[in-house]
């Protein structure tokens, strides 16, 4: 089950995916830095967890290396974590709010994840240049495929 929906007046994307592993197993895999680094990102990225304070008010940077041998440095702020339901975080450069929800499903885990925008040039430009939309989709693919080998 899934579905990816852009919402253009709201500067949006949205994924819904359903996991085949228990919300604990999900949250494990969303905030410990260990478990994060080996799936964040589109495909080809790998990552190095510099800061994970996964807390209201903690940072979280990052480096994403990409497969063009180039470094992308990564700068975010959790604004909400409700354990096994809820993550928000601010990302910076470009600037979007990331809201994860959790819902767990018996043994498996109904995962909602909206990246919302600052302003609809940005939005454009992350969507249209940068294929954000089809990153977070190849994102969500690796967290489901490291979710079988955790």
């Amino acid at each position: 089950m899934e579905r990816v929906t852009i919402d253009i007046k709201n500067r949006s994307f949205h994924i819904t995916r359903l996991l085949s592993v228990t919300v604990e197993r999900v949250w494990q895999a969303w905030t410990n830095p260990g478990h994060i680094a080996s799936w964040w990102g589109p495909e080809g990225f790998t990552n190095t967890i510099h800061v994970m304070e996964v807390k209201a008010g903690g940072e979280w940077r990052l480096t994403m290396h990409g497969p063009d041998e180039k470094r992308y440095p990564n700068k975010s702020t959790f604004e909400e974590i409700i354990p096994q339901q809820k993550i928000v975080f601010r990302h910076f450069n470009p600037d979007y709010l990331a809201t994860i929800l959790f819902e767990a499903k018996g043994e498996q885990t109904l995962l909602h994840w909206t990246m919302a925008f600052e302003t609809e040039a940005l939005f454009e430009t992350v969507v249209k240049v940068f294929k954000a939309d089809k990153g977070l989709e190849e994102n969500v693919a690796k967290l489901e495929k490291y979710l079988t080998t955790m």
